[in-house]
């Protein structure tokens, strides 16, 4: 959400500035480290102890900006419950700023961009409209209303000079990537940076998500577990689609019952799979305020500004890679890893690429798995030890930018799976839409 939607130019700027000044307030205190390692400190502490520093200013600046630095936010808080403990506290404490308390788009400049988006006769349309934002998000505001026809609709209505600001917080935090990836070990922090700006630009045009969002509504209606809101209205910086109650899968995750979290968990995962197949798409903005837990058990879908055609369902290569990781063919799943861009100039042997992809298909090997906390931390402690092999496996590992949409969807998934703590037929539900993964049937 942006500052002070009024004053855009001086905001961005003074946005600008803080985000520019990370880096070397961050590369001042590497400089200062070198003295204390003459004094015989060690390397490994000083990065861990660089790590936290970094961290602890990251946070600082991210709790006060909005726009972009809100869409990092909700990017990397799927990763949440795999950080150090030290860190996830201070991450939640920044991202609960960032999503509060920004003053809203006065009522009176939600009828100037109604104006121009819909035309002056746009309140002919609506039986009922409320001038106050019911929700806020990164680059514009909800409100509720009445259609003509009587349905509850949601109006979001994106906040003048958003496009720009949100292109010019991208491109500083493109700088932070660095020293965001102790947050996230093992996670191509700049990659998910670099794929939020190009699908946030696209995101800018609420069309583009108005027509996606229909052709998931079509492949989803009237489905028992899904349900995709219509859209009834569209134009380049409004959307009016239907309205949908439900708690989010953070309320649920906080304080939902195991039922409803395990709930949650299953139709979370028989979403993201299912999607490549039916729809041929996926939805490429995966955080926990964008699907709700329904009173009648289906799970909502919203927000679909970013998204990636998938013509062919899941790409061969993704499969491929999971189906050799599963029956352990080593040196097959190197030499493929190796042809599709994954292996950097550094290279790796086959046990660093089982090793690096194995506990991501652990949960495939089990007909239920039980996602928590503790065991995706243990994997992140892993990657994120400094000294170890699969740090250095990590950072021999890079990621072909036409799959990081996927990965990064697919990661977030467990992410909030292990979020909501959540006990799910996972083997099960990834089967059913990719079966010829599993050497042995499931």
């Amino acid at each position: 959400m942006i500052e002070v939607v009024s004053d855009l130019p001086r905001t961005s700027s003074r946005r600008a500035a803080r985000l520019a000044g990370l880096p070397l307030g961050i590369a001042g205190r590497a400089a200062g480290s070198l003295g204390r390692r003459a004094l015989g400190r060690g390397e490994g502490d000083l990065t861990e102890e660089l790590a936290d520093q970094a961290a602890e200013q990251v946070f600082a600046v991210l709790g006060e900006l909005k726009g972009g630095a809100m869409k990092v936010g909700q990017a990397l808080s799927v990763f949440e419950a795999g950080m150090p403990e030290k860190y996830a506290g201070p991450f939640r404490e920044a991202l609960t700023k960032l999503q509060a308390g920004a003053p809203p788009l006065p009522p009176a400049e939600v009828e100037k961009v109604l104006d121009t988006q819909l035309g002056l006769r746009w309140r002919e349309r609506f039986a009922e409209f409320d001038g106050a934002a019911a929700a806020a998000a990164s680059i514009g505001q909800v409100h509720r209303a009445v259609w003509a026809d009587g349905r509850e609709v949601a109006v979001k209505v994106q906040y003048p000079g958003a496009d720009e600001a949100l292109r010019s917080d991208l491109r500083q935090l493109r700088r932070l990537s660095p020293f965001l990836r102790p947050l996230a070990p093992g996670t191509d922090v700049r990659g998910v940076i670099d794929e939020l700006y190009n699908s946030a630009v696209a995101e800018l045009d609420y069309r583009g998500e108005a027509d996606t969002q229909r052709v998931f509504a079509a492949a989803f209606r009237d489905d028992p577990q899904i349900r995709v809101p219509a859209v009834l209205a569209s134009a380049p910086k409004v959307l009016v689609t239907e309205w949908a109650d439900g708690r989010t899968l953070g309320q649920i995750a906080a304080v939902g019952t195991r039922e409803e979290r395990n709930r949650a968990g299953e139709l979370l995962a028989e979403f993201q799979f299912c999607s490549p197949t039916r729809v041929h798409m996926m939805h490429g903005d995966p955080h926990p305020g964008n699907f709700l837990l329904a009173d009648d058990g289906r799970m909502v879908v919203l927000d679909f500004g970013a998204s990636l055609p998938l013509p062919e369902g899941m790409p061969d290569v993704l499969s491929s890679m999971m189906r050799l990781a599963l029956a352990g063919e080593a040196d097959e799943l190197l030499a493929l890893m190796t042809r599709a861009g994954y292996v950097g100039r550094n290279g790796m042997d086959p046990g660093d690429a089982m090793a690096f992809l194995d506990p991501f298909i652990e949960p495939m090997r089990h007909p239920e798995f039980h996602f928590d906390r503790a065991w995706l931390q243990g994997i992140v402690a892993v990657y994120g030890d400094f000294s170890g092999r699969e740090f250095r496996t990590s950072r021999s590992f890079t990621l072909p930018r036409e799959y990081a949409l996927i990965h990064r969807v697919l990661s977030a998934s467990v992410g909030m799976l292990c979020q909501l703590e959540a006990t799910a037929p996972y083997r099960e539900i990834v089967h059913r839409w990719m079966p010829e993964i599993f050497p042995d049937g499931v």
